[in-house]
């Protein structure tokens, strides 16, 4: 938790508050500093694996987009566009509002509530943040005006935390692992591969039958079978083993770099999701975005990431394919091990390729093909950046990374590549501009 006090205290910092700052922090800061907020509880939160992280995000950005839609002229509500999801609070067309207090007060509640199984430091830290932000963004205004803003504010997140509670994915026991399952048994189905005896059973398996967002379900962008189980030489499967075991053996230091700077490691990282999350906010300040572009990119890109990890999951059970140490092991080398740890649930498709595909599909459509820019996601953990000259081209390389690091068949990359393109026009068909 140390990690977590020194990144809340940098926070706190660069918004000025450690020091009595006399400028009250804009909206724009605000969505900043309880993004970064959000990205140390993640990491520090042992219950968010990448699907709970992916969840996290798409609320705290929706009740973040409605708050500011609610001030804006340019902006509709989500509400009857995203699955069961009712019209927020109106304002009083009659009173005053200040949107930075809208939002302030829409983002502190949200993270309380979707963060509140962290750790008690990570509960004082919130706690804190919460009420320097609150006391910095009230300074100066008529006591009406601040307590009518953080009502409104307030009162868009719970109607979004409401929603939430009824989606299948708000309670999360023994950190995602069943307690009881039925193991399916057979040639080519999913085997642990970690000692953990927690991980005997696979994580979260009932995910992909939780409420989506914008696409209708989780089955709504399916997947072909994988190449068909074969312990033959010369078959599809055995080819794909082939592959990860000779990728292993011949490693560049550049295809090493590559796996572990995607590797986003739960309690190590952000999660991949966060990971996307900070490249958005890296992109959005290289265009000095306004705070309207700001809300619509992270809400239809943490809508977009959030579907992508129930559609895969949805697959992952649907074919319950085993993983390459598990075959590799088998049937070519009993020596073999992956560069990366293989994570405790079914193979195809590959996570990381769905979400990042439909991550970058949204960024795309949003701020551009042939958006260059430098990923420094991992800066602080010792990773130099890595340059990429387009939101697809990091896609690729970041579902490419899976291959590198021996977990994942190319088969469960390049079609996960395509559920998240899948998933992502769901994100990208939602309507979000008068």
């Amino acid at each position: 938790m140390k990690m977590l006090l020194r990144g809340l205290a940098t926070l706190a910092l660069s918004a000025g508050l450690a020091g009595g700052a006399e400028a009250r922090p804009g909206p724009v800061e605000l969505m900043d500093i309880n993004t970064r907020l959000a990205l140390e509880l993640v990491r520090h939160t042992p219950t968010t694996s990448p699907p709970v992280a992916s969840r996290a995000f798409a609320y705290l950005y929706v009740a973040a987009y409605e708050a500011v839609a609610g001030g804006s002229p340019d902006l509709l509500s989500l509400a009857g566009q995203l699955r069961d999801l009712d019209a927020p609070p109106l304002r009083d067309p009659a009173a005053a509002y200040d949107e930075a207090v809208v939002l302030e007060a829409a983002l502190s509640t949200v993270i309380a509530d979707l963060f509140a199984n962290t750790g008690p430091t990570g509960q004082r830290a919130m706690a804190r943040m919460a009420e320097r932000l609150g006391e910095a963004t009230a300074e100066g205004l008529p006591p009406e005006v601040a307590g009518r803003s953080r009502a409104q504010g307030e009162a868009v997140a719970r109607h979004v935390l409401a929603w939430a509670a009824g989606d299948g994915g708000a309670v999360v026991e023994n950190m995602g692992f069943p307690l009881a399952h039925d193991l399916a048994k057979g040639p080519g189905l999913w085997v642990p591969t970690s000692r953990i005896v927690q991980q005997q059973l696979p994580l979260l398996p009932d995910w992909g039958g939780n409420r989506t967002f914008a696409m209708p379900d989780g089955a709504a962008c399916p997947l072909p079978p994988p190449p068909a189980y074969s312990e033959a030489e010369g078959s599809a499967f055995m080819a794909e083993a082939r592959e990860v075991l000779e990728t292993r053996r011949t490693l560049t230091e550049e295809q090493r770099a590559i796996a572990r700077f995607w590797s986003d490691d739960p309690m190590l990282s952000p999660t991949p999701p966060g990971h996307w999350i900070a490249i958005a906010q890296q992109a959005l300040d290289a265009r000095d975005a306004d705070l309207d572009l700001r809300a619509e990119v992270l809400a239809r890109l943490s809508v977009a990431m959030a579907d992508a990890f129930i559609g895969c999951w949805h697959e992952k059970y649907r074919w319950n394919l085993l993983r390459p140490v598990t075959y590799i092991r088998d049937h070519l080398d009993p020596a073999f091990e992956p560069l990366l740890i293989t994570p405790p649930f079914p193979e195809y498709p590959s996570g990381h390729s769905t979400q990042s595909g439909a991550a970058a599909e949204v960024l795309t459509a949003l701020l551009g093909e042939g958006f260059a820019f430098a990923d420094r996601a991992h800066e602080e953990d010792g990773l130099p950046a890595r340059h990429f000259p387009s939101f697809r081209a990091a896609a690729e390389e970041a579902a490419l990374s899976r291959l590198h690091g021996g977990i994942h068949f190319r088969s469960a990359i390049e079609r996960g590549l395509d559920q998240g393109r899948c998933v992502a026009a769901h994100a990208i068909a939602l309507r979000m501009r008068r």
